[in-house]
């Protein structure tokens, strides 16, 4: 017999079913501890978290638990960007190399901001992987793609930058305000807005970190899929865009590791709580603005949330939207019935999304990483809470 989580939070009347979806994840998806956030029209209706911080189940996970969010940290990166660009200091159709000389290298002098913003770089990985001891550094990555050579004329296609799109955008961010992400979104964003997400941290927060559970693989034998079969090519764009660093294959837990934490993988190595999310998600949703603060203007979402690059994607071989950073709905894999959200989600489950025609933010966190079924791109336990949110807002 399974033994019921206890969930603790808040749930406003009217959004039980929310709550509920989130129970459900425990009681039928295995989850092992998470939190669930969210704010309507600016208001906190749901704010829940249950389960462990450890796959030992010795530690409860607590109400300011962070976790890594993998790629939903780009979300913040964007963020960050777009900061810049309605300041006037960033110019989203300047070549890179308006910023950062060196990128011009190899004949990327006419890639632009967008570019890069939108995944149409030609630089989803690089040619030699950057060495287990380097992988932590900011520097070997960011001098490997100024040399690199695209892998397809910039522009003309388009294929998700899994994690080269922090260091492309992460370095930009560096040459034009001086300070690396990290830095620049905890003075600019999480401390002005009270936002307990951090790109890179000291061990004074361990404590409140959680444990990562790496998903199993799947049985190889029982799958012909062509993205698990890309993923496990190392000559395809696939592997190359995951694969930067041998350090995940040398240490497939190195999500859990002191040096992965005090990094800044811009990318995919933000650790925050859903709570953060949601707020952050919530104001992008409703105008821009938190508690009085002004996070982005109207006009800065609705930019980044024009379509940039839509249809069969390069790298993930199936079909992908991106604004400006942001990924956006899609007919194929719709989240919402109204096509209108954007955010990002983070391998394993995690995600921070807005929906400005429902006028919600909705941010969750886990530590139990799951593998979306590659045929529907589905995770049942996002499914689900999608569902409930859209039968409740």
């Amino acid at each position: 017999m399974t033994t019921a989580t206890e969930i603790h939070g808040i749930c406003k009347p009217g959004y039980e079913r929310v709550r509920d979806a989130f129970e459900r994840n425990f009681e039928e998806h295995g989850e092992i501890g998470a939190a669930l956030s969210l704010v309507v029209d600016g208001e906190t209706v749901v704010d829940v978290w249950g389960g462990h911080v450890d796959g030992a189940l010795s530690r409860p996970w607590e109400e300011d638990t962070i976790v890594n969010t993998f790629s939903t940290t780009k979300g913040i990166t964007t963020i960050c960007a777009l900061r810049l660009i309605e300041q006037g200091k960033l110019d989203v159709d300047a070549p890179v190399a308006k910023y950062w000389p060196e990128f011009a290298a190899a004949g990327k002098e006419a890639i632009t901001v967008r570019q890069i913003m939108s995944h149409q770089a030609g630089l989803p990985g690089i040619d030699s992987m950057i060495p287990v001891e380097k992988a932590y550094e900011w520097e070997p990555l960011s001098e490997a793609l100024a040399a690199q050579k695209p892998f397809w004329e910039p522009g003309s296609q388009f294929g998700y930058h899994a994690v080269t799109f922090g260091s492309l955008v992460g370095e930009v961010i560096r040459r034009v305000s001086g300070k690396t992400v990290g830095t620049y979104w905890r003075e600019e964003f999480a401390e002005p807005l009270g936002l307990d997400f951090h790109i890179g941290f000291g061990e004074e927060l361990d404590g409140r970190c959680a444990t990562m559970i790496p998903a199993p693989l799947p049985d190889l034998s029982k799958t012909d899929h062509p993205l698990v079969k890309a993923m496990l090519d190392p000559s395809s764009l696939t592997f190359k865009a995951f694969m930067v660093s041998p350090l995940m294959m040398v240490n497939p837990l190195y999500m859990n590791t002191r040096e992965w934490r005090a990094a800044e993988v811009p990318a995919a190595n933000g650790h925050g709580t859903a709570r953060s999310l949601a707020r952050l998600y919530g104001a992008l949703a409703t105008g821009g603005t938190l508690d009085g603060t002004q996070v982005l203007k109207p006009e800065t979402i609705e930019m980044a949330t024009q379509t940039q690059s839509q249809g069969q994607d390069a790298v993930l071989l199936f079909p992908t939207r991106f604004g400006l950073g942001f990924i956006l709905d899609i007919p194929e894999f719709p989240i919402s019935p109204n096509g209108t959200t954007f955010g990002h989600f983070g391998m394993g489950g995690s995600f921070g999304i807005a929906d400005p025609e429902a006028r919600y933010g909705v941010g969750y966190v886990m530590n139990k990483m799951m593998i979306p079924n590659p045929e529907t791109r589905d995770d049942p336990r996002l499914r689900g809470m999608f569902n409930a949110i859209y039968e409740s807002v």
